[in-house]
């Protein structure tokens, strides 16, 4: 208690300009997502002047036949790729931490030129690929393009999780009598599902964010929300639009807010 108190003591204070320069960064990064909450109470549709408060746009934002198709086919997409990215991204990242085979350095180094390339080469690569192969725009080349991208973070978010693996776990399971496939289903994916879920969340964002590459390779019917508001961007973007962006910022503060109750709980019954 004595050595903790002393430690306390010799941590060094914060002065006053610490809490201006950390006011002045979070004013920086969370004033924008303020200005859209306020201007989507604003009666005036054109966003020009905020002219009182009003809740109609919460309403007809529903009524929006084509904000709502948008929204729906962007997180139908974002689903479906998450989906397929966690698959490969785990069994890339168990194959890649448990076997040792030629050309894997090579292999790993690969998994970083996503990440590192700009969208906009990725976007035209894409859709130039898709192109000479001679498929059709569809909602399942942007799935494709997506899965892309997403499944480099998905590997790097895992590695992180599998580096600290205990591999005597699995050894254990299999000298009881569990094969390969119930090791992997039941002890090395439930270990490893922190990882998971990280990856699958980042994925996540990542497709429902993008704009460039799904503007190179969406189909003719296919406008996903970002690139809808994009296009709205160079006219006039409608209260609507501030309104479902705002539901968006409350839904993922609400996810945050469960996500994190849950896990302090976990970790006060531990």
């Amino acid at each position: 208690m004595a050595a903790a108190a002393k430690q306390q003591k010799d941590k060094p204070k914060v002065g006053p300009l610490s809490y201006v320069y950390t006011f002045l960064v979070y004013t920086f990064l969370y004033l924008p997502m303020v200005m859209v909450v306020l201007y989507s109470f604003n009666k005036n549709n054109n966003n020009l002047a905020f002219h009182g408060f009003t809740g109609k746009w919460y309403l007809s934002m529903f009524q929006n036949e084509a904000l709502m198709k948008s929204l729906l086919l962007t997180i139908e997409l974002g689903l479906v790729s998450t989906f397929i990215a966690i698959v490969l991204g785990t069994l890339a990242t168990i194959g890649m931490h448990r076997y040792d085979f030629k050309l894997k350095k090579v292999f790993d180094s690969l998994l970083y030129i996503p990440v590192v390339i700009p969208e906009l080469v990725i976007g035209i690569a894409s859709l130039a690929t898709f192109t000479m192969m001679g498929a059709t725009l569809s909602f399942w080349t942007l799935v494709i393009a997506h899965v892309t991208f997403c499944v480099p973070f998905v590997v790097i978010t895992l590695r992180s999780r599998i580096a600290g693996f205990d591999a005597s776990i699995e050894e254990a399971a299999m000298d009881l009598g569990a094969n390969q496939l119930r090791t992997l289903m039941r002890v090395t994916i439930p270990m490893l599902m922190p990882g998971i879920l990280s990856g699958a969340m980042l994925s996540f964002t990542l497709s429902i964010d993008d704009v460039i590459i799904s503007y190179f390779v969406a189909g003719a019917g296919d406008m996903t929300l970002p690139i809808r508001i994009y296009g709205m961007a160079r006219g006039k973007i409608s209260t609507e639009v501030y309104a479902l962006s705002s539901a968006i910022i409350f839904v993922t503060i609400l996810a945050y807010g469960i996500y994190f109750l849950i896990t302090r709980s976990r970790s006060s019954a531990d």
